[in-house]
C-alpha cells in the first residue's frame, strides 16, 4: 500500500455510513470505549471535536476522532485521541499510523504540546499499536485505564 494515496477528509454524511460499517478484528470491540470516555462524552463540546475519515482512493479505510479543548477540567482531555478505527481488512497497512501523524500535526498547528489517549490494557487491546505510533504511558485513570501521550 502506498501511504501517499492516503488522505484525510472531514467526516460527512457521505462517509459516516462507511465508518459505521467498518469491521473490527475479533476481540477488538471490547476495547473501543474506556469508562473515562463514556463519562467525558457527556460533557464534550461539539465545537472542540475533530473527526476525520481516512480514505484510500475513494474507499473509507479508517476513522479518527479527537478533542481539542484547552478549557477541559481534566488535563488529559485537553488534547485527546477519542477513537481510532481501521477497517479489519486494512489493519497493518499504516492507516492508523497515518491517522495519528495527521492528528499530531493538527495538535501542533493549534499550539498544543501533547496528544493523550486513554485505553484499557489487555491481551488484544490497542496498547501495542499506541506504543508503535509513539504514545508513552504516563498515568492511570481512576478506573485503572492507561493514559498515554505523545509529546510534541
Amino acid at each position: 500500500m502506498d501511504m501517499a494515496e492516503l488522505r484525510l477528509v472531514e467526516l460527512s454524511a457521505s462517509t459516516i455510513v462507511a465508518v459505521n460499517n467498518m469491521s473490527l478484528k475479533p476481540g477488538q470491540e471490547r476495547f473501543l470505549a474506556p469508562e473515562s470516555y463514556a463519562i467525558a462524552a457527556t460533557v464534550v463540546n461539539p465545537s472542540t471535536s475533530w473527526q476525520r475519515v481516512v480514505l484510500d482512493g475513494d474507499e473509507v479505510v479508517g476513522f479518527v476522532s479527537a478533542g481539542f479543548d484547552p478549557e477541559a477540567p481534566q488535563e488529559h482531555f485537553r488534547s485527546v485521541l477519542w477513537r481510532i478505527n481501521v477497517d479489519a481488512d486494512d489493519q497493518g497497512r499504516g492507516v492508523g499510523r497515518f491517522a495519528v501523524e495527521q492528528l499530531v500535526e493538527e495538535a501542533r498547528s493549534r499550539g498544543l504540546d501533547h496528544v493523550d489517549v486513554i485505553y484499557e490494557a489487555g491481551e488484544e487491546g490497542p496498547q501495542a499499536f499506541f506504543s508503535r505510533v509513539g504514545f508513552t504511558p504516563v498515568a492511570e485513570t481512576e478506573f485503572g485505564e492507561v493514559v498515554a501521550e505523545i509529546r510534541l
